[in-house]
């Protein structure tokens, strides 16, 4: 199984390569560039590196959101367009989901969160449960779903279950000074090369799916749409023009 991984869901823009559960190439970049004129220069670039026979490519893999709306679209056409060119399915992972599974063998819960702005995070709560059946003795579990809600509400909710945490993405920056006042239970931050997304955790995340679900996991390229949680916010602000004004008439 070779699968094409492409993650442009936030700030980090990124392509890998995995075959048979082996990771060949991780390509990510976090700097000026927008994900428009990175993505595919990337790709390109990472064909060429492994000699890749674009026909051998199983299936893409692609964050699909919640994350920042621009990054989400170009991430979707870019899988949409390569699944086509190539003649694959692709496999959707949830981005909150591919940040967590950043962090292997923990028994702390963990706690990725994404600047969602309006005071909001893209966020949810993970763990790692022992498992003499799964491949590497350890299973990757949901503990809460990804979703949007305030800091203080994901606090509440890691406060109350009483265990260490582990917080890491591009919300941190944003959330230390709220988390140092709302955390009763310890906690600390992941390092800088496993604190945001990457398109390997996107590559292996999906393999993981394959091999428990197999061909249930994936999806035709018509039928791809990114997950965005919320409505972007000149949508959701026209949404609220529109209420207020049927409740004048």
């Amino acid at each position: 199984m070779k699968i094409m991984a492409i993650e442009a869901s936030g700030p980090v823009a990124g392509c890998a390569v995995l075959e048979d559960g082996l990771l060949i190439a991780d390509y990510n970049v976090q700097y000026k560039k927008k994900h428009a004129q990175s993505l595919v220069p990337m790709m390109d670039e990472v064909k060429h590196m492994l000699d890749l026979d674009l026909s051998t490519v199983d299936a893409i893999a692609i964050s699909k959101g919640p994350g920042s709306f621009t990054g989400l679209r170009i991430g979707a056409a870019t899988a949409k367009g390569a699944a086509m060119a190539m003649d694959c399915p692709i496999i959707p992972v949830p981005t909150v989901d591919s940040i967590a599974y950043n962090l292997f063998g923990t028994d702390s819960l963990i706690c990725p969160l994404m600047d969602a702005r309006r005071q909001q995070v893209y966020t949810g709560i993970y763990e790692w449960i022992q498992d003499g059946d799964a491949p590497d003795g350890m299973r990757f579990s949901v503990v809460r779903p990804q979703c949007v809600i305030p800091v203080a509400e994901i606090a509440e909710d890691l406060n109350a279950r009483g265990r260490f945490v582990i917080f890491l993405g591009d919300g941190v920056p944003v959330s230390r000074e709220a988390l140092a006042e709302l955390m009763k239970v310890p906690y600390t931050f992941a390092p800088a090369h496993l604190a945001r997304q990457r398109a390997a955790a996107v590559a292996a995340l999906a393999y993981a799916y394959y091999e428990e679900q197999g061909d249930a996991c994936m999806v035709t390229a018509d039928d791809f749409r990114p997950q965005y949680l919320r409505l972007a916010q000149a949508e959701q602000e026209h949404s609220e023009r529109r209420n207020f004004s049927l409740l004048l008439q």
